[in-house]
């Protein structure tokens, strides 16, 4: 008997929901299983199969995997070693029965392609080694351009080599400095309060006494605190292999009860997917461990998707970018090849082959200097020219005013997103930064953030991820201690970055509700607001707490640049702050202003 058919105890058909499903049980074994889960996955006789691992804890190596290469959005393209790979099934189920899958080495875990039902449950993901390094901040000497690690060995790999540092050394892969780090509060593992994201490239590194190591960096201007622990992910070029799950190109899909630990890029990435749940899930630091970062960029990612996003009762902590990344994709017009055929291109370095549309899709057109939505027009004909460049061919005559460096963005892929019942805290950036003109709900959600708690953002500029909000309800939330990185944001920012060819003062962003929120906050900005067309901000209360010392206390609460139909109304302030709201004259013209208790008008 072979030992994929010992492995699999039971292979049988059943119906359920009006399809067959091929149920493979996974027996627990000891050392690498990837090639036995691989072997299973591609002998499935059907295209409708459930695996169910007995519970346990399974490794899995990249010796034997799968390499295909990948385009993937926000991470670095490339040749990926895959351990679970479902492409073009009807549907898909992976039960963990609570087991941990532990991966070693650069891997892309789970992808699953052209699937029309997903369902992950019952599972936690975690790396023996984290492609990091970490270390207790000791000493520091700002005029000698020195700082002092006292480097963590157990459960991590570095060495150095002709003073440099090198890190994780696994599968002949190094990052040769430490590149994008941050401070954390030991006892906390939050990013340090004040912290400025820093990208660390040192002269060279020497070794002092009981395993110190001394950093020269002549270039260095902000300096670790002492006492804090410095967490690096190496360079940016390569510090995004792959997200833990890359799902594209699928439908109804829900992962119940799965947690990450780690990952060598985003926890759940989504490309032009439709119906996502993620339930009772989490992306966090493993229980008793003393890593302080999780994965190494969002917690969840979703890139031109469609249908309900729903993200509920779920943990989102430790990880080195945004809790929740919802957008489209503007890409640019090259040049007009015919009345009705456009040469378009993707315009960020991580967005390379990404699929911007496919016949049958509606496209807004976007001609500078107004980021308004204009004509929608049906694609009848995709050519992908290259990775950077494709033409689309329409079925109407393209308007005779679009030129070369106005932006395109696919209207069919827009999806209606809520957020309830989730804590996000203790992590890098934004905890919820969105863009999609159907309905947003965030509710109900413990918040704590480095920068921005929420960010509305659209960007027809560097990552040139579409677009402005029509609909948003932002209640009954509880912030605490948000924005308080180094750099200036607030609660809730709400400010479009639009190329130079657009114009800096028309309305973008629309009918955006703030209300009912519980907000405790060290410093003074709540709301800051630049080209929103109506916004209520309502019966929130906010309480000054003395948690950190306020960074910008000049700021105003409420901040508004070039706003329309502005109400801010039966607000309570508790605290020292006097500053409560700020308006340009566009936005005092229609500000209402009226029952706010605890602060100036």
């Amino acid at each position: 008997m072979s030992k994929i058919s010992k492995i699999i105890l039971i292979c049988v058909l059943t119906f359920s929901h009006s399809y067959a499903s091929e149920i493979i049980h996974i027996k627990h074994q000891d050392g690498d299983i990837a090639y036995t889960v691989r072997q299973a996955i591609e002998n499935a006789k059907d295209k409708d199969i459930e695996l169910v691992f007995e519970k346990g804890t399974y490794t899995f190596l990249t010796k034997y995997s799968l390499s295909k290469y990948l385009y993937v959005t926000n991470h670095g393209n490339g040749f990926k070693k895959i351990i679970f790979n479902f492409n073009g099934f009807n549907s898909v189920v992976v039960n963990g029965n609570g087991s941990q899958f532990i991966f070693r080495g650069q891997t892309a875990p789970f992808v699953f392609e052209g699937c029309k039902k997903i369902e992950v449950k019952n599972v936690t993901l975690d790396w023996d080694i984290p492609f990091s390094f970490q270390g207790d901040v000791v000493a520091v000497n700002k005029k000698e351009h020195w700082y002092e690690l006292k480097p963590y060995t157990k459960g991590f790999s570095w060495k150095l080599v002709r003073k440099r540092i090198e890190f994780p050394g696994i599968n002949n892969f190094n990052f040769s400095n430490l590149g994008s780090s941050l401070p954390h509060n030991k006892k906390t593992k939050a990013v340090d309060y004040g912290a400025w994201d820093r990208s660390l490239k040192s002269n060279f590194v020497e070794e002092k006494a009981n395993g110190v190591l001394r950093f020269y960096q002549y270039d260095l201007k902000k300096f670790p605190r002492v006492g804090s622990v410095l967490q690096s992910k190496g360079d940016k070029k390569n510090n995004r292999y792959a997200p833990a799950f890359l799902v594209r190109n699928s439908k109804d899909i829900v992962f119940d009860n799965v947690v990450i630990h780690h990952a060598l890029g985003m926890g759940f990435l989504f490309e032009r997917s439709e119906n996502i749940k993620i339930l009772n899930s989490g992306v966090y630091i493993r229980e008793g461990s003393d890593r302080v970062m999780s994965i190494v960029a969002d917690a969840t990612h979703f890139a031109n998707c469609k249908g309900d996003i729903l993200i509920e009762n779920c943990r989102f902590e430790g990880m080195y970018d945004d809790g929740t990344n919802v957008h489209g994709t503007y890409v640019e017009v090259d040049k007009i090849i015919d009345s009705k055929t456009v040469r378009v291109a993707l315009k960020h370095n991580q967005q390379y082959g990404f699929e911007f549309a496919e016949e049958g899709d509606e496209v807004w057109f976007i001609k500078a200097p107004s980021p308004t939505r204009k004509e929608t027009n049906t694609v009848t004909k995709v050519k992908v020219i290259n990775d950077h460049y494709t033409d689309l061919t329409f079925k109407n005559d393209i308007a005779t005013d679009l030129k070369s460096g106005d932006v395109l963005e696919n209207k069919t892929w827009n999806p209606s997103f809520t957020m309830r019942g989730n804590t996000i805290r203790d992590h890098r950036a934004r905890n919820i930064i969105i863009k999609t003109p159907k309905k947003i709900v965030i509710e109900n959600n413990n918040l704590s953030s480095m920068m921005s708690s929420i960010m509305l953002r659209g960007e027809t500029f560097y990552w040139f991820e579409s677009g402005n909000v029509e609909e948003v309800i932002i209640k009954n939330n509880h912030f605490k201690d948000c924005a308080y990185s180094g750099s200036e944001h607030a609660v809730l920012k709400v400010s479009p970055r639009l190329g130079a060819a657009f114009s800096s003062t028309d309305l973008y962003d629309r009918n955006i509700v703030f209300e009912n929120n519980t907000i405790e906050t060290f410093d003074s900005r709540i709301v800051w607001a630049d080209r929103v067309d109506g916004l209520v901000i309502k019966n929130n209360t906010i309480k000054q707490t003395h948690t950190f010392k306020p960074l910008y206390p000049n700021a105003f609460m409420f901040d508004l640049i070039n706003c329309s139909n502005v109400k801010i109304t039966n607000n309570t302030y508790k605290g020292t702050v006097t500053k409560g709201v700020q308006a340009d004259a566009t936005s005092k013209k229609t500000l209402l202003v009226k029952k706010n208790k605890g602060f100036k008008n």
